[in-house]
């Protein structure tokens, strides 16, 4: 059965951990320094947003098929990109621009995410973590848009929260995909 090169995401694990631990250590700077101007937490945020869309980028582009990119990942990275460079060219958005920002861009990686493992349930096992990983974003950027008015302290927790566990399900779904095939392969 011949199925297009981004469904074997076992080969490309790598790409999805690197992901992860960008994330991850991009909650942890937020959670140890909470305090930080909003004009840091949109340098950290723009930074992190940035790594990962290239990272998705270059994950898009080694798992193309028939000379096409894998099109979730591809406009999660352009996503990512494009909002990362943002708010790295516009430091001074206020937090309520930089709440939407962040809440549209987590709302389309959830989204693409949920739809992608929706797509490969039926190949690979334990396509749940990516699922999961998209529920968690998808929830985020809906919390933050229902809850704009919260403060800067709680903007930081609430944006290191979400990165840790974002960041750990993506590095325990890269570690589950390790070394593995797709399902009928």
């Amino acid at each position: 059965m011949t199925h297009p090169l981004w469904l074997d995401l076992g080969q490309h694990w790598k790409w999805i951990a690197l992901r992860g631990f960008a994330a991850l250590l991009f909650g942890v700077l937020a959670l140890l320094w909470p305090g930080l101007a909003l004009t840091m937490l949109v340098i950290f945020w723009g930074a992190y947003a940035l790594v990962d869309g290239l990272f998705s980028l270059i994950g898009a582009w080694r798992m193309r098929h028939e000379g096409e990119p894998l099109w979730p990942l591809l406009v999660v990275g352009v996503l990512g990109v494009v909002a990362g460079l943002a708010a790295l060219l516009w430091p001074e958005l206020t937090a309520l621009g930089l709440l939407m920002l962040i809440a549209i861009w987590a709302i389309a990686i959830g989204a693409l995410q949920i739809v992608a493992a929706l797509r490969v349930r039926q190949l690979l096992d334990n396509e749940w973590w990516l699922g999961l990983s998209g529920t968690v974003a998808l929830l985020f950027g809906l919390m933050v848009l229902v809850f704009p008015g919260a403060g800067a302290l709680a903007l930081v927790w609430l944006i290191g929260v979400f990165a840790v566990v974002f960041g750990v399900l993506l590095i325990l779904l890269a570690w589950r995909l390790r070394g593995t095939e797709i399902l009928g392969a």
